[in-house]
């Protein structure tokens, strides 16, 4: 595979975030506009992806076509394109992929949201030949009313081709428990795009260390961040280049990119990078006490809880402060002496020849790992790291009307910090199961009566059995198939407010 020529064309970046829809059954998303913004800084950085961008936030249907076309417009053969999109993603009655926006009538989405089959238009008329497309949508799980995507949707077949990179996953909307009521937290990006951005920032997703980041290396770096955090959403990555795509260079928080200054390392200079001093932004040496952290736990619920409320009990395996040493990581009697590699500064600088003249950089000093102190002698029992395995058992109160995929932010509940720091968060999402006889679609309850014909001549009566019990319903003579009737109050709490949704009883009829 060989490289993509750099230089030759343009990079041009268009973000697409959707979070606000008129539609009451396509739920708010608080991550799409912080998604666009954190991932325009690092794209637009000319230290880093030197894109130029454009961003369109709660744009109705017609604005973001008109956006996506004219971004594929007038291309050159060598131009590199890349397209985010953060928004609800729905399909119609045959199984076809829409991106919905601001004005999107879920029951009206080919004419009101955007077709991905328009999009595959415009990515197969465009003459780039590079084009990278990100969907920050729902692509790992079945689909439910509210939730950002639907994994049924054929993604490689709407749009995959010669020249495209698709990455895809899912994102969720994120709330936080405070006491006894719950508010939204500080608008974070998504997993997803949160990945992605930190990648192309601290330089952490150039995998092989030649300073250069490529779309593959980015997506293997988003796939193993959120292994490690333990998200349930698996990103997925379908590509047809016959030749490497560089998305980024590497620029770490020593302002160099792995493997810069080495030999057959890229030089600095070239990428346009200050090695003379420190950057203002490093913070050497760091402090062995840190925050632990933050932990994603998906626990399962039924529809009673989830609609009505429940205090629940968990089983957590986490990282608790070690009993030995409380934290320090160092053995009883002992205590962090100053490195003499690099006499407490954390880094030290290291000079090395190019083919330009010496090249001088800092380094995070070997011995120390960057704290600036080593441990004379460990702890046994957690071996100098401060905290030990842990099991324990959470109980707390799920609030009534939480919707599947929201996040509750327990504080202080994720894992101990290293060196006896303060423990990070635990976030447990809500996975709603599937219910034999309702469907929810935001606070109301859905369900299907098949009756006989014959029992549409005269009224009769059935019996329903509901979250609050069995309850009778009456069945007017003369009903017809498809109507719907409703019982009053009886679906889910409001999560933010008094009363309940209904439930509406859809009669189907059959001989």
């Amino acid at each position: 595979m060989t490289d993509f020529p750099p230089g030759q064309g343009r990079k041009d970046a268009l973000l697409i975030a959707t979070g606000t829809y008129d539609d009451g059954t396509l739920g708010r998303l608080r991550s799409p506009a912080q998604d666009c913004a954190g991932l325009e800084a690092v794209l637009a950085d000319p230290r880093i992806g030197g894109f130029r961008t454009q961003r369109i936030e709660d744009a109705p249907a017609h604005r973001t076509m008109r956006a996506i076309e004219s971004f594929f417009r007038d291309r050159g053969r060598d131009d590199l394109l890349l397209l985010h999109l953060s928004c609800h993603g729905i399909k119609d009655e045959d199984g076809r992929l829409h991106f919905a926006a601001r004005d999107t009538d879920r029951d009206l989405p080919a004419s009101t949201a955007v077709p991905a089959a328009f999009l595959r238009e415009r990515m197969e008329r465009c003459r780039a030949r590079t084009v990278v497309l990100l969907l920050d949508c729902c692509y790992s799980g079945a689909f439910l009313p509210g939730a950002k995507g639907d994994d049924r949707i054929p993604v490689r077949d709407e749009l995959g081709g010669h020249g495209r990179a698709v990455l895809t996953a899912t994102s969720r909307t994120e709330y936080a428990w405070e006491g006894e009521h719950i508010e939204s937290t500080v608008p974070q990006p998504s997993l997803f795009t949160g990945a992605l951005i930190e990648g192309l920032r601290t330089g952490a997703a150039d995998l092989n260390g030649d300073g250069r980041i490529t779309v593959t290396e980015w997506y293997d770096y988003v796939y193993e961040s959120l292994h490690r955090a333990g998200a349930r959403q698996r990103p997925r990555m379908w590509a047809e280049l016959e030749y490497q795509v560089t998305i980024a260079r590497a620029v770490p928080g020593s302002g160099l990119g792995p493997g810069a200054g080495e030999p057959g390392g890229p030089d600095p200079a070239e990428a346009g990078i200050d090695t003379g001093a420190r950057r203002e932004e490093d913070t050497y040496p760091r402090p062995r006490r840190q925050r632990g952290r933050d932990t994603v736990l998906p626990v399962e619920f039924e529809l009673r809880e989830t609609a009505l409320g429940t205090i629940k009990e968990i089983a957590i395996d986490t990282k608790a402060v070690c009993p030995g040493c409380s934290g320090s990581g160092a053995a009883r009697g002992s205590e962090p002496e100053e490195c003499g590699g690099c006499g407490g500064c954390g880094e030290r600088r290291e000079t090395s020849s190019g083919h330009r003249g010496d090249i001088s950089v800092w380094v995070v000093c070997a011995a120390c790992r960057g704290h600036g102190t080593v441990l004379p002698e460990t702890c046994p029992e957690c071996r100098g790291d401060g905290r030990v395995e842990s099991g324990r058992t959470l109980e707390f109160l799920v609030p009534a009307g939480i919707e599947h995929g929201t996040r509750m932010q327990l504080t202080g509940e994720g894992e101990a910090g290293p060196g006896g720091g303060p423990a990070g968060d635990l976030y447990v999402e809500i996975v709603q199961l599937p219910h034999s006889t309702f469907e929810r679609i935001g606070d109301d309850l859905h369900c299907i009566l098949t009756l006989p014909h014959a029992a549409s001549e005269t009224e009769t009566t059935v019996t329903l059995d509901t979250l609050d019990g069995e309850k009778t319903i009456r069945v007017p003579a003369g009903v017809r198939d498809g109507q719907t009737l409703r019982l009053a109050n009886r679906g889910t709490r409001h999560l933010t407010e008094d009363g309940r949704g209904h439930i509406l009883v859809h009669i189907e009829l059959k001989d």
